[in-house]
């Protein structure tokens, strides 16, 4: 009786073990949820597929990211709010949207803040950017900005054709929901209209809203030219994304797999920006060979009419702030 009862304890115990090494190995890999509002046809969606598959790749499978697109895991502000919470460990978002946790960021997103491509790049790639992101961390108590991307020049779309700022007098313009981006209308006499992203085709299809502004790959990909005649290059807004890991998810990573992170998901933002910044360039084209007009307008009056709130007093950025940005090369 006792040796039976001896191998039986030592069966169990050896089986009791396995399950525990059965259950480690099972924990071993990390699964995280990547979200974002964009068409699985952007390039943006395409560099986070190539982001989870080389991150797989670097770590020996111990992370498994799945990437949620279109809006499926909730709308853009729904994401932000989201993100701190761990129930999406990584998100696309734009700099008016970050800036709701710490406003001085979105100058990046601020009208003709940016001369050009080349300036953008510099700001990107510079100590004035860097600077903000680690603002922005310290501020969300550790959401870490690992990526950042080109999202292209915002132009307008509309029913009627715009060639100066007085065309746009009382036009009901769609605008994402973030505060930043009523700045350029209201400066032009427009009346910014916010709607989620996800609803802005059908918005302009039933007439809620008249015109709206996109880069032109996004409004190639969300098909905005189905139901927009004009396409007016205002170039408005140099807009860019930020790649997000919440602070739950960064804080759980090891310091070799943080570097590894910020190494991969900067590399997809790289290879994003040079698709975007590819695309913008052949754009205008194919779109006229579809029939859209497509007006080169002189910007000079439009960036006019904004610059006095850029440098206002109740500015979300400081007058500082803004000279730092001018005065990169």
């Amino acid at each position: 009786m006792k040796r039976r009862t001896f191998w039986t304890l030592t069966a169990t115990s050896l089986l009791a073990m396995a399950g525990m090494l059965g259950a480690g190995t099972a924990s071993a890999q990390t699964k995280l949820k990547w979200a974002h509002v964009y068409e699985t046809s952007e390039p943006y969606h395409k560099q986070a597929l190539w982001a989870a598959d080389e991150l797989k790749k670097r770590t020996a499978g111990r992370y498994e990211i799945e990437v949620f697109p279109a809006s499926s895991l909730g709308k853009e502000v729904e994401l932000n709010q989201a993100l701190p919470l761990g129930t999406v460990d990584i998100i696309y978002t734009g700099m008016a949207f970050a800036a709701r946790a710490h406003p001085p960021i979105s100058i990046a997103a601020a009208p003709f803040m940016f001369r050009d491509f080349a300036h953008w790049q510099a700001f990107r790639n510079g100590p004035v950017f860097k600077d903000l992101a680690q603002q922005y961390k310290q501020k969300t108590n550790g959401q870490h900005i690992a990526g950042y991307t080109y999202y292209g020049l915002r132009h307008m779309t509309s029913n009627k054709p715009i060639a100066r700022p007085e065309d746009m007098k009382g036009l009901k313009l769609r605008v994402p929901e973030a505060p930043l981006f009523v700045m350029f209308p209201r400066a032009v006499g427009a009346n910014p209209t916010p709607i989620a992203f996800a609803e802005v085709y059908l918005a302009l299809q039933n007439g809620t809203v008249d015109a709206q502004e996109n880069p032109l790959p996004t409004i190639e990909a969300k098909k905005f030219y189905e139901v927009q005649k004009y396409i007016t290059l205002t170039g408005h807004i140099t807009e860019s994304l930020v790649t997000i890991v919440g602070a739950p998810t960064w804080a759980r990573l090891s310091d070799a797999d943080k570097k590894t992170f910020d190494e991969v998901l900067w590399e997809a933002s790289n290879r994003a920006t040079k698709d975007i910044f590819d695309a913008e360039n052949r754009l205008v084209a194919e779109f006229e060979k579809r029939g859209k007009i497509v007006n080169k307008v002189d910007r000079t009056p439009f960036a006019a009419a904004v610059r006095g709130p850029l440098t206002a007093a109740d500015a979300p950025w400081p007058r500082e702030l803004f000279d730092r940005v001018q005065a990169i090369k």
